[in-house]
């Protein structure tokens, strides 16, 4: 089976060779949260105009409002290389998870059901599976810590294969033991794929267990069947934390030696971003998650920010900070070399957010020297002290200018983009506009642009030769929305999530 490597990508989609030294596998399709391992949301494909929604489907059939709020992060839909689109969809007011495939056209293909049930949370955690050896299996939470494994997503449904990290024979050795896993071990992060056969997740464990497991780090071998465990203490070297990071996917290094995790000690603690050997599974290197002015930065459990690893093997996360809220609840997106030791210019923006790749030449007014740009959210939330005016913004992750706001040194703005619809909730504030939902956007190198979702209810392409929102399509009358990813299809269809419904988009379906 044939691969394509990041680079191969980017040389398709820009005619320029690879950029520095990278092999970082990305099946066709959409494989996981952020599209590949490294959660790049970086498309192989270009993306179709935005001109009609050519199919949408609820992902919550009981939505459960707060005002005008949706409480909730609403799991990636994945997408095969034959354009099978695999959603997640919460089926009941406080928990139950099917995973819904989909015909390109948006007909129901097949209903995967599942034991998945939710960690305690605050925010609704999203639920997320992933694709394996290149869209030959599709992977999914199931309960008690264990993950369901079908063969061939793209075919009507198969009966799928139940995994079990600490042995299936431990998990149902009685009905009393089986329950006691099922109350206790959760899993709470988005699964993870490498190119091979291992699958990444956190698991928190509530209580106790018969084989006295604790909350930490799974990597499970598809074939074989192998479970290798690290718990979060044993991970960080500090015995003071105690969990994944909720909604953290693990990332993986462009060379698949390396896999990175977030701890914690609790929600809206303070913790640490650790890099795992993957074939030892032993930690190599740790840093203390601090903000710019020395604070032990905040990791809230209702955030989605997980690790990004540039082409360059660089890590980026997306930290809340500390004290809240000083930078007007924008956090800050860290930056540092592949060990971690090295801390490298900061974003302004970075809570509930998973940088973007943008590569150097889809920014055609870019003059600087970096081969790479990352995209993030750039909202200056009205209310704790900021000015409204929500914005995108392209970041240069190896210049630096002085922030306006907070005086500290942090990543060079290359272009930024305003919303365009005012925001009523702050009818008081001048310029005040909705801000941005998402908490990873889809790049599209071959038309130099991204696809961005808002609060408003609108999709948008951002235009980066023109700067512009120059293609936008209404979805919803802008309530309900959560902070969801943005993806792109091998079709072309662009997907977005806005009001608890999954809404494909691009040029109209004949019919």
């Amino acid at each position: 089976m044939r691969l394509m490597s990041l680079s191969a990508i980017l040389a398709l989609a820009l005619g320029q060779a690879s950029i520095g030294s990278i092999n970082t596998f990305t099946p066709p399709g959409w494989s996981q949260y952020g599209g590949n391992p490294q959660h790049t949301s970086l498309s192989a494909y270009p993306a179709q105009p935005l001109r009609a929604i050519q199919w949408s489907n609820p992902v919550d059939y009981d939505p459960q409002y707060s005002g005008n709020d949706l409480l909730i992060h609403y799991g990636t839909p994945l997408i095969t290389r034959l354009g099978t689109v695999v959603a997640p969809a919460k089926i009941g007011a406080t928990d139950g998870i099917d995973f819904l495939g989909f015909f390109p056209d948006g007909t129901l293909k097949y209903i995967l059901g599942t034991d998945y049930t939710f960690p305690p949370h605050g925010w609704t955690p999203s639920c997320a599976g992933c694709l394996v050896l290149g869209n030959y299996y599709l992977a999914v939470p199931g309960s008690a810590g264990t993950i369901y494994l079908l063969q061939n997503p793209d075919l009507p449904l198969n009966q799928p294969t139940q995994l079990c990290y600490y042995g299936m024979s431990e998990y149902k050795a009685s009905d009393m033991i089986q329950a006691q896993y099922d109350a206790n071990v959760k899993i709470c992060t988005p699964l993870m794929s490498s190119p091979v056969s291992q699958i990444y997740f956190g698991v928190r464990v509530l209580g106790p267990t018969d084989a006295n497991l604790e909350s930490g780090f799974v990597q499970m071998t598809v074939t074989p069947n192998l479970g290798n465990f690290i718990s979060v203490k044993d991970a960080c070297g500090d015995n003071t934390m105690t969990e994944p990071v909720m909604n953290c996917a693990p990332a993986l290094s462009n060379d698949g030696k390396y896999v990175y995790i977030v701890v914690s000690n609790g929600d809206f603690g303070h913790g640490y971003l650790v890099c795992m050997d993957t074939h030892t599974w032993k930690p190599v290197g740790k840093v203390r998650l601090k903000d710019p002015d020395g604070n032990d930065a905040a990791l809230p459990d209702s955030g989605t920010a997980s690790p990004m690893v540039g082409p360059d093997g660089d890590v980026y996360f997306g930290v809340l900070e500390n004290p809240f809220p000083y930078n007007h609840d924008r956090g800050w997106m860290l930056h540092f070399n592949w060990n971690l030791k090295v801390q490298k210019p900061t974003g302004a923006f970075g809570w509930d957010d998973t940088a973007s790749v943008v590569p150097a030449r889809a920014v055609p007014s870019y003059i600087g020297s970096s081969p790479y740009l990352i995209l993030t959210k750039y909202n200056n939330y009205a209310g704790v002290g900021g000015d409204g005016r929500n914005k995108v913004a392209i970041l240069d992750p190896n210049s630096t200018q002085v922030d306006p706001i907070t005086g500290n040194t942090v990543m060079k703005e290359v272009l930024t983009v305003v919303g365009v619809t005012p925001d009523p909730e702050f009818s008081g504030v001048p310029g005040a506009v909705r801000e941005w939902c998402i908490n990873s956007a889809a790049i599209d190198p071959f038309n130099k642009s991204a696809i961005i979702n808002s609060e408003d209810g609108t999709a948008y392409r951002w235009n980066f030769t023109t700067n512009t929102l120059d293609q936008s399509i209404v979805l919803t009358p802008g309530i309900g929305e959560a902070y969801t990813p943005t993806l792109i299809s091998p079709n072309g269809t662009a997907y977005a999530i806005n009001n608890a419904t999954l809404f494909g988009l691009g040029l109209p379906i004949a019919h």
